[in-house]
């Protein structure tokens, strides 16, 4: 029953949809339709009267032996292809090819469907070829039964499609509604989308969405996403939403393929996750290992974090792990990593997974960014295996990378810079020097040209540099860079007092005047505290709020602003001149944070935060993001967050709030 279960026939699962409609009938071939077995004595009558008559037969008599033929009994299917009588028959066949009537070619092909003739069988060429030719003398039916005859084949054929996708385009608007699924079909299993027709599928689509069946509205889905075509927000929403509302009545097969295009279009559909959640838990016992893959995979993929999902996810696997491909436990260890979750039974869960990778070694060396993958799922929830660790950064396989499709670089250096921070002790393999610093300037390019540069960041930035004294206060960069996204660091004395550090920094060479007004402790507690209780900038000004309270409140006039901020005026309008303090400028530390004078220095790397890195509608942190904190930690880096459910509101308020806002992060020494 278990074997059964995780059998998964990918020619024949994707065709269940045809099943659903008597009109698939004319458009596919139907391998399961009962045929009256041929005695083998019939066939081999047969075959002697091919042998005698060396290829005179008359195209009709051809086109019988054949049909006859494919219904002799399947056992005896493989010795009959390499029956020389049988090459003969072929080979009159292809000499007459041009003579058959097209019901007559399309009966030949569907006997070489029903007796496997290779892909590269010299009949099929010449048969491809006739097709071609007579696509323009064909109906639509007969465009499309022939092109699923080529599918059963297994054999590739680029052309004949090109003309029948050219040839659906002239006759779009008579497409009935099997006919366009059937065409979605070929076109995913071809693995290559026309252009010309994109517009006219999506078009398609909502005109027939609420006559689809379920199980169509999968094979679409499934089309789509193996021909990697592009398809509009608006139309996958309307895909979702029929989804979301029938899911309990949806076949789990159609269900992953609606997934699949989820994913790939990335699509943010809070409905059909949340329903998601109430179907799936109790049905993963069911599904095949693939499919839980693919489940799991949309989950991390749209940062979707379902503790349901997830724990049932994890309870059914050890059972399964040995179906796993090396794909499977890669995007399994990937999933949970990236969700930064780690089951009720995760020491089960992880070595199982370890197991299964160490038994699929064989596999990474064509497929080298599957171990990659989950070696960085591992890395993650600091999980380290030393041994898969050491194949991966080894010369060899680091070579095997640069043959893949992917760009695996930063993958490497993320995990070898990873193991040197958390394992002190490992004795493997590394990144060679080279390549790694390599890898650390393409990261830092791309850094300066796109994440130093964000508004969040340069404001953060601009407003520190003003808040402690100048650039050479602090610095934006990466601390980790293979960890791929920003720090402000600030590095405080003892005393509370901030230290130059970045003096780098070509702003910070010049010579810097202290030409405004130091804040003090007395102005600075005002700007803090504003109103008569104890509330801090953080509780008053960035409490969680629903989207549209961050809406109205970006809407009030500037005084508005003012007044939630300094309490009703606390501070008179000559104060607001001091609390914006010119480069140069130092502010002083509240005194709790000046109780132990030693000159120890305290590194803070300050953490501009955006919903990236968090899981979808949450304030959990995603994988990644959980490494590189851990990792500043180990490297004595007090992390401090600036979320960014509480500094994006603020950037459109005044700056004395986001100096408040700023100050009190830097300064509290509780944070």
């Amino acid at each position: 029953e278990k074997e059964k279960i995780e059998t998964h026939d990918s020619k024949e699962d994707p065709r269940i949809f045809q099943r659903g409609r008597p009109e698939y009938r004319s458009l596919s071939y139907e391998k399961f339709d009962p045929v009256d077995t041929l005695p083998l004595e019939e066939g081999d009558s047969i075959l002697h009267s091919v042998a005698e008559c060396k290829g005179s037969q008359s195209p009709g008599t051809i086109t019988d032996y054949f049909h006859k033929l494919s219904r002799l009994p399947v056992e005896q299917h493989a010795g009959l292809v390499t029956e020389p009588r049988f090459n003969t028959l072929c080979r009159c066949a292809v000499k007459n090819i041009g003579l058959f009537s097209t019901s007559d070619l399309i009966d030949i092909l569907k006997a070489c469907v029903r007796l496997v003739v290779p892909p590269t069988h010299p009949l099929l060429n010449a048969c491809e070829n006739e097709f071609c030719r007579r696509v323009w003398d064909m109906n639509l039916d007969q465009l499309l039964l022939v092109a699923d005859c080529w599918r059963c084949l297994e054999r590739s054929v680029p052309s004949y499609l090109s003309i029948l996708f050219s040839y659906a385009n002239m006759h779009w608007k008579d497409l009935t509604l099997p006919q366009f699924v059937q065409l979605v079909y070929i076109i995913g299993e071809g693995r290559r989308s026309p252009a010309d027709l994109a517009q006219k599928v999506e078009s398609m689509i909502l005109k027939y969405l609420d006559s689809f069946t379920l199980e169509e509205v999968g094979a679409i889905c499934l089309g789509l996403f193996k021909s990697l075509s592009g398809i509009s927000d608006h139309v996958m929403r309307k895909i979702a939403d029929r989804v979301s509302l029938q899911m309990e009545d949806m076949s789990t097969y159609a269900l992953v393929n609606v997934l699949k295009m989820l994913r790939y279009t990335r699509m943010d559909h809070l409905p059909l996750l949340k329903e998601l959640g109430k179907v799936i838990p109790t049905r993963i016992p069911s599904i095949n290992i693939q499919g839980i893959m693919h489940i799991t995979l949309t989950c991390s993929s749209l940062h979707h974090f379902d503790e349901g999902i997830m724990a049932a996810v994890a309870t059914s696997l050890p059972s399964k792990v040995a179906y796993c491909r090396s794909k499977d436990a890669a995007k399994f260890l990937w999933s949970f990593g990236c969700l930064d979750y780690e089951p009720p039974n995760e020491e089960e869960f992880y070595s199982s997974l370890i197991a299964q990778m160490h038994r699929k070694l064989h596999e990474f060396g064509k497929f080298p960014e599957h171990l990659l993958t989950g070696l960085l799922g591992l890395a993650f929830v600091g999980r380290f295996p030393e041994e898969l660790i050491n194949y991966a950064l080894r010369d060899e396989f680091v070579q095997k990378t640069r043959g893949s499709k992917y760009e695996l670089k930063k993958d490497l250096f993320t995990l070898s810079k990873s193991v040197e921070i958390e394992c002190p002790s490992y004795q493997g393999s590394h990144l060679p020097p080279q390549l790694s610093q390599e890898i650390t300037e393409m990261v830092l390019n791309f850094a300066e040209q796109e994440i130093y540069v964000r508004p969040e960041i340069v404001e953060a930035t601009s407003l520190l540099q003003s808040m402690l004294g100048g650039p050479e206060y602090v610095k934006n960069h990466m601390i980790l860079p293979h960890t791929r996204s920003s720090d402000l660091e600030v590095h405080l004395a003892m005393d509370g007092h901030p230290i130059p550090f970045n003096l780098k920094d070509p702003i910070a060479d010049k010579k810097l005047k202290d030409i405004g007004v130091s804040l003090t402790d007395d102005l600075m507690s005002q700007l803090i505290k504003g109103r008569s209780n104890s509330q801090s900038p953080v509780e008053v000004e960035n409490e969680a709020r629903t989207p549209g309270q961050e809406r109205r409140e970006e809407a009030r006039t500037p005084c508005t602003g003012d007044r939630a901020a300094l309490s009703g005026g606390a501070l008179i309008a000559d104060a607001r001149s001091q609390v914006e303090p010119k480069l140069g400028c130092r502010l002083e530390a509240p005194p709790s944070l000046a109780l132990n004078r030693q000159p120890r220095v305290v590194k803070l790397a300050i953490q501009v935060s955006n919903r990236n890195h968090y899981c979808y509608c949450s304030k959990r942190l995603l994988g990644l993001h959980c490494l590189k904190r851990r990792q500043l930690r180990h490297l004595g880096y007090v992390v401090v967050e600036l979320p960014f459910w509480e500094w994006f509101p603020l950037l459109k308020r005044t700056r004395l709030e986001k100096l408040s806002y700023l100050h009190y992060k830097v300064f509290n020494p509780v944070l």
